[in-house]
């Protein structure tokens, strides 16, 4: 019949239209399918303690590696597939510094269609990470490269260990020295200058009554002590120094390499100011004969946030302080704030989110998920305790008192949270955030060496006002 005609050949051309789309559609998604992930970065970041080499692509890739030890000099080999070598891609591999401590050069090939093989002629034995990075914050995929050391030691034990036979005179259980170069913050890494020890430097202030923190330690009780020769004042001063405990202080620079952190409107990176006012805070205190300091990062390269905890663990730090600047979505937020760690949920909203985003630091930087700590998973897993969320507070509001000072205040009392950063059981912790960065006024202060000095030393005075009243606890030489 003429109607069934009719339909039958509109069927048609509605099957032949169908068929038409989908080819163009095959077509259309053919060439992406062809070509494989394309490149979109390559970053180093080398640091005395590892050396990250970052290729950032926009689609997953499979890759192996090995090394080879019989050569000279010593070669690392990466054979990554599924891309094809560009002019850009050999451009940017070759961008090593000199100065870093693991990679002599890098140089990149195309081994065989579809695979680019990276050789990388090493200055010393590495034991690699080699891992993959799903998309995360403001990257696609990453292959991740880590170089470290082979059989790194401990230098960090070696050092308290050797305090008891040395002295503070010689130097004995000082931590690494850190570079508090005033320039720019990412500039001069590695490089640090020797840590300078005063004998009159002032004791923390005591008001109350109680022993000073700089004698409380290894004192012989009067009845038992035996007379000796008489010893030069000078002589004298060394003994009793070297009896003292010093004051561990664990500086944490916020963030580092491949995580930012937040960025403010003129390009300031908070992972630059961060380690700016850290170097400064840290020259403050070796300054002081009874403190010592270890910083978490000394220059620009990342450090996972167990990692941070277990390393302030790992020398006794008396206090933990973690530097950080703010953003927020409105930019008129402003002002300090100062974060504890919370055992019930957050103190506010705004704490919540924003210890979810300093929370994501790791997911960012990029660790390897296969080849974690369990000693430092452990500390992050671990409940803290109701007495160092106590003793955090009262130190957080010591800083909190001393950083009106300097800026206003964003709250005024310390806010509670769950950071990750925060989460060493036996060391009173607080994270200050010393300005929002998302802020124009407050980032060009953060910008300002001046600014950043006064955050430095408002920091430590609190560090002060808080031993002043909460003696630290007396503890053996580290055997």
């Amino acid at each position: 019949m003429p109607g069934e005609v009719a339909d039958t050949s509109q069927a048609v051309a509605r099957r032949r239209l169908i068929q038409g789309a989908a080819g163009t559609l095959v077509l259309a998604l053919t060439p992406s399918l062809v070509r494989g992930a394309s490149l979109l970065a390559v970053r180093v970041w080398p640091a005395p303690e590892y050396t990250r080499v970052t290729i950032e692509h926009d689609g997953p890739l499979s890759f192996h590696h090995f090394l080879l030890r019989d050569t000279n000099p010593l070669r690392m080999v990466v054979d990554i597939e599924g891309i094809e070598l560009t002019p850009q891609f050999a451009e940017q591999i070759k961008k090593v510094d000199a100065a870093d401590p693991f990679i002599a050069r890098m140089r990149v090939g195309q081994f065989r269609p579809q695979v680019v093989r990276l050789v990388i002629e090493l200055k010393t034995p590495v034991d690699p990470q080699v891992f993959a990075l799903d998309p995360a914050g403001p990257y696609r995929n990453r292959l991740v490269l880590d170089l470290y050391p082979e059989g790194a030691n401990d230098s960090l034990m070696a050092l308290l260990r050797s305090a008891p036979d040395n002295g503070p005179e010689a130097g004995a259980g000082q931590l690494p020295s850190t570079d508090v170069a005033q320039g720019s913050a990412d500039a001069g890494a590695g490089q640090a200058p020797d840590s300078a020890t005063a004998d009159n430097a002032p004791a923390p202030p005591s008001d109350s009554g109680g022993p000073s923190p700089d004698n409380s330690a290894a004192r012989p009780n009067s009845d038992e002590s035996v007379p000796g020769p008489a010893q030069p004042p000078s002589s004298a001063r060394k003994t009793a120094r070297a009896m003292r405990r010093l004051i561990t202080i664990a500086v944490d620079p916020g963030h580092g390499g491949e995580d930012p952190g937040a960025i403010g409107k003129r390009g300031t990176h908070e992972k630059a100011v961060t380690l700016s006012i850290g170097r400064q805070l840290a020259a403050l205190i070796q300054e002081q004969s009874d403190y010592r300091v270890l910083m978490t990062r000394e220059a620009d390269y990342f450090v996972p946030l167990g990692v941070r905890v277990e390393k302030a663990r790992r020398v006794q730090a008396d206090l933990f302080v973690s530097i950080h600047a703010d953003a927020w979505v409105r930019s008129d937020a402003r002002g300090s704030s100062v974060f504890a760690l919370s055992e019930r949920g957050a103190s506010s909203s705004a704490a919540a989110e924003l210890a979810r985003q300093q929370n994501d630091a790791d997911r960012i930087g990029g660790i390897n998920v296969g080849a974690r700590n369990p000693l430092v998973s452990r500390v992050l897993l671990d409940l803290s305790t109701s007495a160092q969320i106590s003793d955090s507070l009262r130190f957080g509001d010591s800083v909190l008192h001393e950083l009106e000072r300097v800026n206003r205040l964003h709250r005024g009392h310390v806010e509670q949270a769950g950071f990750a950063v925060l989460k060493a059981p036996d060391i009173p912790s607080i994270l200050v955030e010393t300005a929002f960065i998302s802020n124009p006024d407050e980032e060009a202060r953060l910008r300002d060496q001046n600014y950043q000095r006064q955050m430095a030393s408002a920091v430590f005075s609190g560090i002060r006002r808080y031993f002043a009243k909460n003696p630290p606890m007396v503890r053996n030489p580290v055997g």
